[in-house]
C-alpha cells in the first residue's frame, strides 16, 4: 500500500518524464522538496541513473535531465534552486520545472525566471495536479566551471 506523499508523488512522475522524454539511460537529477521519494519511484520504474539533489555528487555537469518539484514553494525560492542545479547539467540538459496550478502572471514571471538563467522554453504542460515547463539550455550560454 502506498502512501499519500507517494501516490502524490506518482500523478506527476509520469508527465515530467513524458514532457522530458527521458530515457532509462539518462542522468536524472531530482530536486524539490520530495525529491527522495520521487527519485526513489524513478528507481522503481527502472530509471536507476536518478540522483536526488540530497545525494548528487559534487557539481560537474554530469546530469542529463533535472526534475523539479515546486509545488507550495515560492518562485522567489526557485531561484538559487536553478542556480546550484545548473552547475550539475551538461550542456545539452533539459530542465522541467513542475509548480501549482497558477495565473497567467505567475507563468510569465516563471518564464522569466528560467530564461534569465540561460535556458529556452522549449514548451509547457497543463495538468490535474499543476503545470511545467521544459526548458534546455541556451546554446549561447556559457557553461559554469566547477571550482
Amino acid at each position: 500500500m502506498s502512501s499519500p506523499l507517494l501516490a502524490t508523488g506518482d500523478r506527476i512522475i509520469d508527465p515530467m518524464i513524458a514532457l522530458a522524454g527521458c530515457s532509462k539511460r539518462q542522468r536524472i537529477l531530482v530536486a524539490g522538496s520530495k525529491s527522495m521519494e520521487l527519485m526513489l519511484e524513478l528507481h522503481r520504474r527502472g530509471y536507476l541513473l536518478a540522483a536526488a539533489s540530497g545525494n548528487c555528487g559534487r557539481p560537474a555537469a554530469q546530469y542529463d535531465v533535472a526534475l523539479v518539484d515546486w509545488r507550495r514553494r515560492t518562485l522567489h525560492a526557485l531561484e538559487p534552486t536553478i542556480d546550484w542545479l545548473a552547475n550539475f547539467l551538461n550542456p545539452s540538459a533539459l530542465l522541467v520545472v513542475w509548480v501549482d496550478a497558477q495565473k497567467p502572471a505567475a507563468n510569465e514571471s516563471l518564464r522569466e525566471l528560467v530564461t534569465k538563467r540561460g535556458f529556452i522554453i522549449v514548451r509547457g504542460t497543463v495538468h490535474e495536479c499543476g503545470c511545467a515547463l521544459l526548458a534546455r539550455r541556451s546554446q549561447g550560454y556559457p557553461v559554469q566551471k566547477a571550482a
